[in-house]
């Protein structure tokens, strides 16, 4: 097995930089694509989250995301349309200390991958899991996806998506994932900072983040990204302080029962000691459940950073030493003997 813990006043320990995990290879992305922030981010992050670079695993599926690997100067692997965190699953049980993550998109991660997805983020396998969602199918030309909104017109859907979109957070945290977050493209420090996290937390950790498409979807998070509405229209999540954003930090979120309410704090409809509290360690998933579907709710800002983050062991842990223990009890298994256990015949 490979020691992937970090051994004080080791000669052996490196001082990484971005370069060291970009690769040789072309990007090939469309310009102005935001792919290339996200990429930016994780090689600049990555010197930072104190691994071995040989210790690290990128995987994908299809999609324009998934090219991700070959843009990584790590061990990678390009699997198949929507079974990336089945693959990851498989790496990481195999070896437990490799640092494993994903790279994927809605259309990838959310529609044949949807299965796949669920099943890692309840079984808590001791991965990270990083969906570009964009709302659209990009590297097919423009389809509609399973985040796009209802009513989209695409070349799949010319009069009109009539189906509800996937609300990506909800779905990873009914599915038990233990680090569940949102970050944008265009909030470099932000995403860092995300990232960081997920690196840090033992067990599945999914972040959404949100991509501009500006060939197929130009613009779908510009209310969100653009410095004259982004104020107005985000709220970041920070664990025990008070949820207030807007250009002046003059409005606040108040959580009535479990209703949550705009409040205007510059008229005095109410006082920062009477907004939400932000617990992102909250056992119940009840309040996290509500800050994601604020995305389908006009009159609510987007809430970025970390919704919950909770301990429980992981897949890959408890599966080995559930190994140890049996072998404890009945020492080391034989493969030929079990083969040729039970009926046999032989066929002349």
């Amino acid at each position: 097995m490979i020691d992937n813990q970090p051994k004080e006043n080791s000669q052996e320990k490196i001082k990484y930089t971005a370069k060291d995990f970009t690769s040789s290879q072309d990007v090939r992305w469309c310009p102005g694509c935001g792919d290339y922030s996200i990429l930016a981010q994780v090689q600049r992050t990555s010197p930072d989250l104190g691994f071995k670079k040989e210790n690290v695993v990128w995987v994908s599926g299809i999609g324009c995301s998934s090219r991700f690997p070959y843009y990584m100067d790590t061990y990678g692997i390009h699997g198949i349309h929507g079974r990336a965190p089945a693959i990851a699953t498989g790496v990481k049980v195999n070896n437990p200390n490799l640092d494993v993550w994903v790279a994927t998109g809605d259309g990838d991660l959310l529609s044949i991958g949807g299965n796949h997805f669920i099943h890692a983020c309840r079984r808590n396998v001791d991965i990270k899991i990083l969906l570009f969602n964009n709302k659209i199918y990009g590297l097919t030309k423009g389809q509609y996806s399973p985040t796009s909104e209802k009513g989209k017109k695409t070349k799949s859907t010319p009069f009109g998506s009539v189906d509800f979109p996937f609300n990506p957070l909800s779905l990873a945290l009914g599915a038990e994932a233990t680090f569940v977050a949102r970050s944008l493209d265009r909030d470099p420090k932000h995403l860092q900072a995300i990232i960081k996290r997920a690196s840090e937390h033992a067990g599945t950790a999914f972040i959404e983040i949100y991509q501009n498409c500006n060939i197929f979807n130009d613009g779908a998070f510009e209310l969100y990204t653009e410095k004259d509405t982004k104020p107005d229209n985000v709220v970041f999540l920070e664990h025990g302080k008070p949820m207030i954003f807007g250009k002046n930090q003059d409005k606040g979120i108040k959580l009535e029962g479990l209703n949550p309410k705009v409040v205007d704090l510059a008229n005095g409809e109410a006082s920062v000691n009477d907004l939400w509290i932000h617990d992102e360690f909250d056992e119940s998933p009840a309040r996290a459940f509500i800050l994601a579907q604020f995305t389908e709710n006009e009159n609510m800002p987007l809430p970025v950073g970390v919704f919950r983050q909770i301990k429980r062991s992981t897949y890959d842990k408890d599966f080995h030493e559930q190994i140890e223990r049996i072998k404890k009890v009945k020492g080391e298994g034989d493969l030929k003997k079990l083969l040729f256990a039970g009926n046999m015949w032989t066929v002349n």
